[in-house]
């Protein structure tokens, strides 16, 4: 009944409209006279405008699934189970993590998650559960997840996009 574009497209941003919705009813809760849901109003519309912004950010980040594997997080460590061919998986840990670059292999774009021993992981950003690395990420102190989420719709071939301070 729903064209699947549409349909599509909805899914994607349910949580960004579902956020929205909230900011509604936050509004029309403030509007229902008196200071006391005034500011009860107000309270719940800045916390729902601030979930709606990271849903945004979350649903930029987030891309269709293309590319073979599945990305795990689990317990503070980011796991990627390759599928074989020129790229494999394994574990990093966040506290370990000392690096972040955005590569551009063979048109594909990968995450490099390089460790403080020297260890590096490749993650394809069309890979399945990639979408949890905007909350992993999050995490890390420094960190600007709008440059994060920004360099995806770039073209540049490398970016470093966070480096631990030590």
């Amino acid at each position: 009944m729903i064209r699947p574009e549409l349909r599509d497209h909805l899914t994607h941003h349910r949580e960004t409209y579902i956020a929205g919705l909230c900011v509604a009813g936050s509004a029309w809760v403030g509007t229902r006279g008196g200071w006391f849901l005034a500011a009860i109003g107000l309270a719940l519309g800045v916390v729902c405008a601030v979930w709606m912004l990271l849903a945004w950010r979350r649903t930029r980040f987030a891309r269709p699934v293309s590319e073979p594997g599945l990305v795990d997080l689990d317990e503070g460590r980011i796991g990627y189970y390759g599928a074989g061919g020129a790229v494999l998986g394994g574990y990093i840990a966040l506290e370990d993590l000392a690096e972040i670059r955005l590569l551009s292999l063979r048109g594909q774009k990968f995450w490099r998650l390089k460790a403080a021993d020297g260890q590096a992981l490749l993650v394809p950003v069309a890979a399945s559960g990639s979408e949890k690395l905007y909350d992993a990420f999050a995490t890390l102190p420094g960190i600007e997840m709008g440059a994060l989420t920004a360099a995806l719709s770039s073209s540049a071939t490398a970016q470093s996009l966070w480096r631990r301070r030590v």
